[in-house]
């Protein structure tokens, strides 16, 4: 299983353009036909303008597969993607390996937290595994919706995602989480591992499976 994560960002103003022509052309053209889309979501804090969702395959033979089967939708090629170009800036693509997950909430009406941590070389895959242990510690305080490690562009990552039912519930869960002895020393066994760690709150879009 492999998992690809798609950040589109548009053009000033467009955003809301791009979601429109998402919900009546794109998601109805692609389905769950061309890979299991996880979810959808605008990015709420830090870099603006912008599309994360987040799919699954099998493996990358057969995500080339059903992204060739894709080239050939007619309403996707001739409807949605000619509409869609003009209002992006970029596209960036990350490949990840799971690690823990994808948990789905079991309620809807939630905000989410991607977290991303980059790590000095050869340090990722072992951190993943620690943290995927203290997962019974870290989910008493908030429920994980997945832990991936990077494959492509970046094999130093890992990635976490969280499920929070509002911005003061995860303000709350990561001030007791931090007066946790068991988490406060797990953080201290992977000092010196990470180098770079940044994060985007993520909203639900309409036709989100996540919500």
């Amino acid at each position: 299983m492999i998992y690809e994560l798609r950040t589109y960002t548009f053009h000033q103003g467009k955003l809301n353009q791009y979601l429109g022509i998402a919900r009546t052309i794109g998601r109805p053209a692609r389905g769950q036909n061309y890979g299991v889309n996880c979810g959808y979501w605008t990015s709420e804090f830090g870099s603006l303008n912008q599309i994360w969702h987040l799919w699954q395959y099998e493996s990358y033979e057969e995500r080339a597969r059903l992204r060739e089967e894709l080239s050939k939708n007619v309403k996707w090629t001739t409807e949605y993607v000619p509409a869609i170009r003009p209002l992006m800036v970029r596209q960036d693509v990350r490949f990840l390996n799971a690690v823990y997950g994808v948990t789905p909430p079991a309620q809807e009406g939630n905000m989410y937290e991607l977290r991303m941590y980059r790590f000095n070389p050869g340090r990722a895959a072992g951190w993943a595994q620690d943290f995927k242990a203290i997962m019974p510690v870290r989910e008493k305080y908030s429920k994980n919706v997945g832990i991936f490690t990077g494959e492509a562009p970046q094999p130093n990552e890992v990635l976490h995602m969280w499920a929070y039912p509002s911005f003061e519930a995860r303000m709350k869960a990561r001030t007791d989480l931090f007066k946790d002895p068991d988490w406060l020393a797990f953080v201290a066994k992977g000092a010196g591992a990470i180098v770079e760690m940044n994060n985007v709150m993520l909203m639900p879009t309409d036709y989100s499976p996540m919500k």
